[in-house]
């Protein structure tokens, strides 16, 4: 693999402007196709296999009019202070707009609160249910429009009329954190580099493939129905790995040039070792994202595969596009104006950086180093074991929103079980007295502690499936209303034993608890299927069974600690005021798996540019510690660059408003920090220095299976001295010196020497037979520039 990026670096860097054409013209295609495409849908979930979803297909097929699947908005009325909604002039307006949202585009249905028994016992609080006829993606501007007039005309009246469900409108989310990020990463490559030119060269490449992912899932919508949350899922991690793996090669192609080599060469070398950790580490990353499709859960298996292929496209652009700019940059990447007076002396080898003392003071302190970051993770990974979770809803909405004042007025007026009601369906096809099976549904219903109110049943035009409707006394989201759905289910077995009809529980609220018990049970198995995927990876890359162990281990150390971190704060409530949240409740359900998937492949990326160099180190011959040190001295800085970016883009969402977003960006910030610094800068050199050589050692039979995919370079190596050698000049005279000097173009380059040095320690070389011999290098040289593999 890396002969073949080494011939592909010197080609995309010959063939810049080609190159650059290429990727422009695929630029234009994907962006004129993504203008048709329909967009991405809301991503409202949808899961095969539950109760809940095996529900939701029936009332499809049974009451079409009541779009089980369509999009759903309550309207809250709330009579001024010291009045009541059935006063006359408050029950007219209420009226009037109940009849104004019936005429609205896409309604199927509107319920009337004073006929329906949605007014609240004092009879200052009211609500109706606006039922569409679309799905929650397909909801209309103009029907939006109607709920916005509903809302002012109401409040023009002096009612406060608030809107909840998944019908209503969100407020558009802020890109605040994808400028900070970017911002962060400006700032972090300038200080990085201390030149403008090699710290825009990341961030040019980095936009270019985020556009060309995030285009390309947008039409992708043509064929498939994918989450909007995939296109922000997709941009989130484009972005990070892009710069990241642009970093990597771009610090290595500098190194190249200091060492003395071409730009075309340097170029060819940077693409063919650090090229190849690259590949592999995108690859972990591809293998975790994708691996969110086992799950079974439409809009995760979406957010995945849309991620990966984000992942995927930055590392096409990186070992295509990033070359190719680097042939327009040449030389003048290495000019850095803005180097503090310590990164000048770095440069020209005077001192040691942080990375490399840093890696000495671990290696000569493994134990005490390895104790104290193992029990600090471990003590914040305590509270994990009280972790709660469930899918969020209107009330983890920021305060003074539409919907968090729908969901707290209908708390104050009904009770919080209104927030979110169940539907029960029987199913008494199979039943010979389908109404005497929904009676006894609905006497059972009335019996139960948690239920607030019972619907009665309302059967199909057949009579034989019935719908009923049931409202807890607690909270959507509380463990109360978990086990009432669990309870109702329950009975539902006694009631097919009796009557031989099915009684299924459905709703937004039962979904929502199908969906996050679907993802509690499948933690285990995807973490398997994706740690055992890498470990194979890492396996062929390391060569070495104990390097891959360690780095799943240590990234199952790193998730844990990040979980507890968010129970401490989202749900236990510490430091609550300081992240700005300011309600608790359980996690969302979606996010410890979502997280896992993005931090192990992150994770994997800090594994195989630290480890990669490590291990190029100790292939040379440099001793176990000595490849540690070395590791850390090439790669350290640029693992360090890359981390604080991710961790500055991530916290950059700790600026929203909603606790949804501000948990997703603290839990991923959190896990980048433990996982870089503490675990792939600290416990790894720690193991690796305590175990020494057999860090590296793989059993001979396991040796002989394994392909060699030569990450580190060493073929390639091997290679291009087997060149040099061979297109060297033979002597023309014994006892002469025939040498090759490098003129003004080529300062710094290796010189080679056909010959021995005389008497008085100078090299000569006769007029005559110099011309001869260059004469005899030009046809060599051009076969190198057109293949540096060629043996002439």
């Amino acid at each position: 693999m890396a002969t073949f990026l080494y011939r592909l670096g010197r080609l995309a860097f010959r063939r810049r402007r080609v190159v650059v054409m290429l990727w422009v013209a695929v630029l234009a295609a994907i962006g004129i196709g993504a203008m048709t495409a329909p967009g991405t849908s809301s991503g409202a979930l949808s899961v095969p296999g539950t109760q809940s979803q095996k529900a939701i297909d029936l009332l499809r097929k049974e009451f079409p009019q009541a779009s089980a699947d369509g999009a759903t908005a309550r309207v809250v009325f709330e009579a001024p202070s010291g009045q009541k909604l059935t006063s006359a002039a408050n029950k007219a307006e209420v009226e009037s707009l109940v009849a104004k949202l019936e005429k609205s585009p896409q309604v199927s249905g509107v319920t009337d609160p004073f006929t329906s028994g949605l007014v609240s016992r004092s009879g200052s609080i009211a609500y109706t249910q606006v039922s569409y006829k679309v799905a929650q993606s397909d909801v209309g501007g103009a029907a939006h429009a109607v709920q916005t007039e509903v809302v002012a005309q109401g409040e023009k009246a002096g009612l406060k009329v608030s809107l909840g469900g998944n019908a209503v409108e969100n407020k558009a989310t802020s890109k605040a954190a994808e400028l900070i990020g970017v911002g962060v990463a400006a700032v972090v490559l300038v200080i990085t580099f201390g030149s403008m030119i090699a710290a825009g060269l990341p961030l040019l490449t980095a936009i270019i493939g985020v556009a060309a992912a995030v285009l390309s899932v947008t039409l992708a919508t043509h064929f498939f129905d994918l989450a909007s949350s995939s296109t922000t899922l997709a941009l989130m991690l484009g972005l990070a790995v892009a710069i990241d793996y642009a970093l990597f090669i771009v610090s290595r192609y500098r190194n190249e040039i200091r060492d003395g080599h071409k730009p075309e060469e340097a170029c060819g070398r940077a693409l063919g070792t650090a090229g190849s950790a690259v590949v592999f580490a995108g690859l972990t990353v591809i293998v975790a994202l994708s691996g969110l499709s086992v799950i079974g859960i439409g809009m995760l298996t979406s957010m995945g595969l849309a991620s990966a292929f984000a992942v995927a496209v930055a590392v096409i652009i990186a070992l295509t596009l990033l070359p190719a700019v680097l042939g327009f940059a040449c030389v003048r990447i290495m000019k850095g104006k803005m180097l503090t007076r310590r990164m000048k002396a770095l440069e020209r080898g005077e001192g040691e950086s942080m990375g490399v003392r840093w890696a000495t003071f671990v290696t000569r302190n493994p134990v005490k180093v390895l104790a104290v970051s193992v029990v600090g993770l471990a003590l914040l990974a305590i509270p994990t074991m009280s972790l709660k979770m469930a899918l969020n809803d209107d009330s983890g909405k920021p305060p003074g929103t539409t919907q968090r004042i729908a969901y707290d007025t209908l708390s104050k007026g009904f009770g919080p079980g209104f927030n979110g009601p169940l539907t029960v369906v029987v199913d008494a096809r199979g039943s010979d007295d389908p109404k005497a099976a929904a009676q006894d549904a609905y006497t059972m219903l009335s019996k139960l502690d948690d239920v607030a109110a019972v619907r009665p049943p309302s059967f199909n035009q057949a009579g034989d499936v019935a719908l009923l409707g049931a409202v807890p006394k607690s909270a959507p989201t509380s463990e109360a209303t978990k086990d009432l759905v669990g309870e109702i289910r329950d009975h539902g077995a006694a009631l097919h034993e009796e009557s031989g009809a099915d009684l299924m529980v459905t709703g937004l609220t039962a979904v929502n608890i199908d969906v996050s018990t679907k993802l509690s049970d499948a933690l285990i198995p995807y973490l398997a299927i994706v740690v055992g995927l890498a470990l194979i990876l890492l396996l062929l890359v390391f060569r070495s069974i104990v390097i891959p162990l360690k780095a799943a281990l240590g990234f199952l150390l790193s998730v844990v600690s990040t979980l507890g971190v968010l129970v401490a704060v989202f749900q236990w409530g510490w430091l609550k005021d300081v992240f700005g949240v300011d309600q608790t409740g359980p996690i969302v359900s979606l996010l410890p798996i979502v997280l896992i998937g993005v931090v192990f492949g992150l994770a994997m990326d800090y594994e195989v540019f630290l480890v990669s160099r490590m291990r190029e180190e100790y292939v040379h011959g440099a001793a176990p510690t000595q490849a540690i040190v070395g590791g850390f001295r090439h790669s350290g800085r640029v693992v360090t660059a890359a981390a604080v970016i991710m961790v500055s883009v991530f916290s950059g969402f700790l600026l929203d408003d909603e606790a949804l977003i501000k948990s997703i960006g603290l839990g991923l910030a959190a896990a980048v920090f433990f996982d870089a610094f503490v675990v792939r800068m600290t416990i790894v050199p720690a193991v690796m220095a305590l175990l020494g050589p057999r860090s590296w050692t793989l059993p001979k039979w396991l040796d002989r299976i394994l392909p060699d995919v030569d990450v580190e370079g060493e073929k390639l190596r091997h290679a291009l001295e087997a060149e040099q050698t061979d297109s060297a000049p033979e002597p023309v005279l014994a006892g002469a010196a025939a040498t090759v000097h490098a003129g003004s173009d080529d300062h710094g380059a290796p010189r080679a020497s056909t010959g021995v040095r005389g008497s008085d320690d100078t090299e000569t070389q006769a007029p005559a037979q110099k011309a001869d011999s260059t004469q005899s290098q030009a046809p060599a040289r051009r076969k190198l520039l057109k293949n540096p593999l060629r043996r002439s």
